[in-house]
């Protein structure tokens, strides 16, 4: 049967020599937005998700006074 090697992408040629890189499509910012967009928003609803259930449960309750004056 077929070698490990056989399967694998060929990188070089039969005389040695390192064969073209393929043409890579590159999107670049736009899967950058398409990565980074998704991650914020799933982040945030499950901190406010752990931020409400904190609360109900008396675990962690923001205090109101805002003022450090005194």
């Amino acid at each position: 049967g077929p070698t490990a090697a056989a399967l694998e992408t060929a990188v070089y040629s039969k005389s040695g020599g390192l064969l073209p890189e393929p043409h890579r499509t590159s999107f670049g910012i736009i899967r950058l937005i398409l990565t980074v967009v998704p991650g914020l928003l799933i982040g945030a609803a499950i901190s406010k998700n752990i931020a409400n259930f904190l609360e109900e449960n008396d675990l962690f309750v923001p205090s109101d006074d805002d003022d450090d004056d005194d």
